[in-house]
């Protein structure tokens, strides 16, 4: 009778870690579907929640970004799903940064642009700080980098 080895059992994420991944990701993918249909969209209520729902959308992934660095922090460090050389876990690492920067970054300059238009901005029915007075010109600016910023969150 042939001796079988003992299955290695691969390394699992922590499942928080993995829901907060999923979570991202389809709040993330919402808010831009959302922000993509509105321009194909009449009527001025259906635009306005639409615009709601994409500042909501937004708002929740960096919420979520912070739920994810906080789990990050109690479950560091995370178990090694791999075992790949040191430059492959220095780019993975690396990307992480990136993308991590790229999740808030989003978030904030889509709120800052919002106040630069003066428009106020809650969130869940909580109204948040202006984080900027009411500027057209910075307005726009901060929307094209709201939205270059965004284009390359989901290109990474």
């Amino acid at each position: 009778m042939a001796m079988q080895s003992p299955a290695v059992e691969t390394p699992r994420r922590p499942a928080l870690v993995i829901a907060l991944h999923w979570l991202t990701l389809v709040a993330l993918l919402l808010g831009v579907l959302i922000i993509l249909l509105r321009d194909e969209i009449d009527g001025r209520a259906l635009r306005y929640w639409m615009l709601e729902a994409h500042r909501h959308l937004g708002l929740l992934v960096f919420c979520l970004l912070l739920a994810r660095l906080a789990a990050r922090l109690a479950h560091h460090p995370l178990p090694a799903v791999c075992f790949s050389s040191r430059l492959t876990r220095a780019a993975a690492a690396a990307t992480h940064i990136v993308l991590y920067l790229l999740l808030a970054a989003v978030p904030l300059l889509g709120w800052i642009s919002s106040n630069a238009r003066g428009q106020d901005i809650h969130f869940i029915g909580i109204p948040l700080p202006a984080l900027v007075g009411a500027d057209d010109d910075l307005a726009d600016t901060l929307a094209e980098w709201h939205a270059t910023v965004a284009w390359s969150l989901l290109a990474l």
